[in-house]
């Protein structure tokens, strides 16, 4: 790609994660121009994306840097001859996620926004949306990258890959930065001498082999974890089995727990939801107080705040990525792409999250042969569920939909599945075009 100044659309720019990609972008400035950067939301979020869009001008001012912002509702506009569109947008938003969650907790499942009923809502509100955003972009940006942060990651990519013609996509999650920043840590040497090998699916990964100066560390590090002295990628993995976890030969990340600990989950999240809420009820709270921080016409540097809400980090992840497709980089990073032959064990068009060089015509995947073999179970399982889902997501078949969800590890049910997905259906109803309630409520499976 030429070394020149770039355009960026970020749909979804009304996120209380935006100043850390603005901070990121700014960070790199030198190395990197962004010459635009387009903040783009929908009606429902314009509120948002004006504060939003205030803080970066003035994050942007305050550097110094000639970085244009520019907010706005026209999606058309904002992709209009983009080099790089990035997508972190929540169809409808955290209520939404607030379904998502205490649903499946009334029928004593899961339902987290990447993992069991709480995931298949999520991708079915979402994937749909990012297909139309790729055919916009095919007709106003066909040279872009487009790199998809909002979740289920693996899942958004996977449907790119599956049902568009669309091959410039990457999925990113900073969990495996996460895990690797922890790792580093644990060792307490220079980041530089630590190489980290990731294989496995989004919120679904592996840290296979650690290695510290070209020496394998993996049984180390585990040893570290399993005694309580370095807590990795919180929460969840501190509290492993210590003979589990040894014998497993890996560090899993943490949502491992909600299919390893189903029980234990099930039971601390029906806890929270009859206490302080679930998960999502929190973010509500905490996105409330960020935004009246963000509102404070002084604030130039990004709130220590910003910390709890969860997922922060994520600008290093994907300002990193799209600076070493912008300067051919080849370094090595932990995406969501094809397989392409990188594992064994899933076929060559299935999306992993695996470490990849990162080059200016995108992710190389690097081969780690085949997973651990109590790994590659669940990873099969998992994909499967991805796979339907994703079906289910862009045809609105309700069959698939519910054939998604019996085959999901923490379901397991059709029994169970079928009233927690008519539930589900019915409270996001406004936010699956593709699902016909008419048939559904006609042919008496909806009421």
């Amino acid at each position: 790609m030429a070394k020149h100044a770039i355009k960026i659309a970020t749909i979804g720019g009304g996120s209380g994660y935006t100043p850390e990609l603005v901070k990121g972008f700014l960070d790199r400035y030198d190395e990197m121009p962004v010459r635009e950067l387009w903040l783009v939301d929908v009606p429902a979020g314009e509120a948002k994306l004006n504060v939003i869009g205030a803080m970066a001008k003035r994050m942007v001012k305050a550097a110094g840097k000639p970085m244009k912002i520019v907010t706005t509702l026209d999606r058309e506009a904002a992709l209009a001859d983009a080099d790089f569109v990035t997508t972190q947008f929540r169809v409808g938003q955290l209520p939404a996620r607030v379904n998502d969650e205490n649903i499946p907790i009334k029928y004593g499942t899961l339902g987290q926004e990447t993992n069991g009923a709480g995931e298949l809502m999520m991708a079915m509100r979402s994937i749909p949306v990012l297909i139309d955003i790729v055919h916009d972009m095919e007709r106003l940006c066909p040279e872009a990258w487009l790199i998809n942060f909002a979740n289920p990651a693996g899942m958004m990519t996977e449907a790119v890959l599956h049902y568009t013609n669309w091959t410039k996509v990457i999925g990113l999650c900073n969990g495996p930065d996460n895990i690797r920043r922890d790792i580093v840590k644990a060792l307490d040497v220079d980041p530089a001498r630590v190489y980290v090998e990731f294989i496995g699916l989004n919120h679904l990964v592996f840290a296979r082999h650690i290695y510290l100066d070209g020496q394998d560390v993996t049984a180390h590090v585990i040893k570290l974890v399993t005694s309580q002295k370095q807590r990795v990628d919180n929460p969840g993995v501190g509290n492993w089995d210590a003979d589990f976890l040894q014998s497993l030969g890996v560090i899993p990340i943490s949502y491992l727990q909600y299919y390893w600990k189903t029980k234990q989950v099930v039971a601390e999240e029906q806890r929270a939801a009859a206490h302080e809420g679930s998960r999502a009820v929190v973010a509500e709270r905490l996105e409330k107080q960020l935004f009246d921080i963000y509102r404070d016409p002084s604030l130039v540097t990004l709130p220590k705040e910003l910390k709890k809400r969860g997922g922060s980090g994520y600008s290093r992840a994907s300002c990193n990525l799209i600076y070493s497709i912008y300067a051919d980089k080849r370094d090595v990073q932990v995406v969501n792409v094809a397989n392409n032959g990188g594992c064994l064990d899933l076929a060559p068009d299935s999306v992993m999250e695996m470490n990849c060089v990162i080059t200016g015509h995108g992710p190389v995947p690097l081969t780690t042969g085949h997973l651990p073999q109590a790994c590659v179970g669940i990873v099969h399982e998992m994909k499967a569920f991805e796979q339907v889902g994703c079906k289910a997501a862009v045809s609105g078949d309700y069959a698939t939909a519910l054939k998604a969800l019996t085959i999901n590890p923490v379901v397991h049910s059709d029994v169970d599945a079928r009233p927690l997905l008519n539930e589900l259906l019915a409270a996001n109803e406004q936010y699956l075009p593709q699902v016909d309630f008419t048939k559904l409520r006609a042919a008496d499976i909806l009421k």
